[in-house]
C-alpha cells in the first residue's frame, strides 16, 4: 500500500515540481531516516559489496525517475500496471546475463504480459490529444519496469550478505548526486500543499522500500513479487476515488493479463529452481 500512496502524492503534485526535484526530496528524506536507524542500531552504513550496492542504487534511481515521470502523465492505474511487467524482464535478463533456461511457460507469460500492456495503453492512445507525450510516457514506464527488475535482482543477491538498511541506504546515496545537476538547472520552490505531498513521497517510499527489502530477504523473490502486485489494486482505487480517473474494460483486461503473466513467470521460476 505504501508505494500506491507514494503514487498518489506524485500525481497530486502534478507537473508543478520537476521530477528531478521530487527524486532529490525523496532521497534526502530517505537518507536522513535511514542514517538515523543505521546509527541507532550501530550498523556499518557502507556494507561489503560496494559495487553491487552502488549498482542497486543506480538502477533504483533510474527506475524512480521513470516511475515518477509516467505517473505525472498517465493515469495511476495505467502507469502502475505497466510498471508490474518487470517479472518478465527479470526472466529475460536472467536468460541473457546468466544463460538461464526459458521454458515455454515463461515465453507464454511474456506474450500475455505484453498483450496486457497493449490493452492497458490503448485507451490513452485513442483518447489523449497529445499522442507523442503519451507514447513517450508508456516507453518511460516500460523502461522503469526494466530498471526495477534489475534492481530487484541486485537486492536479492545482496540480501544474503548486507543488512536491509544498508541496501536501502545506498538508494538515496546514489539518487542525491544523480539528481542534483538536474535540480540546479530547473529548480522550482515548492509552496503551500506542495510540501505536504513532497514529504509524503519521501515517507511512503521509505516505508515501501523497507518492507519490500525485508520481504525479499525473508521470502522467495517470486512470493514477495506476487504480494507486491496488490499495489495495482490500491493504485486503481486511489485513481478512481481521488482523481476521478475512468478505468475502461480494456484496462481491466490488460491488468488481468499482466497479473496472469506475473503468476506464470513466478510459478515457472519456482519449477526451474526445484529441478535445479
Amino acid at each position: 500500500m505504501a508505494f500506491s500512496l507514494m503514487s498518489v502524492c506524485v500525481k497530486a503534485i502534478g507537473g508543478r515540481i520537476p521530477i528531478s526535484e521530487l527524486v532529490l526530496a525523496r532521497a534526502t528524506i530517505s537518507i536522513i531516516i535511514t542514517r538515523f536507524f543505521l546509527y541507532k542500531n550501530k550498523i556499518n552504513p557502507w556494507g561489503y559489496q560496494k559495487r553491487l550496492l552502488i549498482m542497486r542504487g543506480l538502477l533504483g534511481s533510474l527506475a524512480l525517475f521513470c516511475i515518477f515521470k509516467a505517473l505525472v502523465i498517465l493515469p495511476i492505474a495505467t502507469a502502475t500496471v505497466i510498471q508490474y511487467i518487470y517479472p518478465t524482464f527479470t526472466v529475460i535478463s536472467a536468460y541473457i546475463i546468466l544463460k538461464e533456461f526459458i521454458s515455454r511457460r515463461i515465453v507464454y507469460s511474456i506474450i500475455i504480459g505484453w498483450i496486457g500492456i497493449v490493452l492497458v495503453s490503448q485507451p490513452e492512445l485513442t483518447s489523449n490529444n497529445n499522442i507523442k507525450e503519451t507514447i513517450l510516457a508508456i516507453i518511460i514506464a516500460i523502461f522503469g519496469a526494466l530498471m526495477t527488475s534489475l534492481a530487484y535482482i541486485c537486492v536479492r543477491k545482496l540480501s544474503s550478505i548486507e543488512h536491509p538498511l544498508v541496501i536501502i541506504y545506498y538508494f538515496p546515496l546514489v539518487s542525491i548526486p544523480l539528481s542534483i545537476p538536474f535540480v540546479i538547472n530547473d529548480f522550482v520552490l515548492p509552496t503551500g500543499t506542495d510540501w505536504f505531498w513532497i514529504i509524503g513521497i519521501g515517507i511512503f517510499t521509505q516505508i515501501g522500500q523497507l518492507f519490500i527489502t525485508e520481504g525479499l530477504t525473508l521470502l522467495p523473490a517470486g512470493q514477495a513479487t506476487s504480494l507486491n502486485y496488490s499495489q495495482v489494486i490500491f493504485a486503481s482505487i486511489w485513481g478512481v476515488f481521488i482523481f476521478q480517473e475512468t478505468i475502461t474494460s480494456s484496462v481491466y483486461v490488460g491488468g488481468f493479463c499482466v497479473l496472469i503473466s506475473t503468476i506464470i513467470s513466478i510459478s515457472a521460476s519456482k519449477t526451474t529452481q526445484a529441478k535445479i
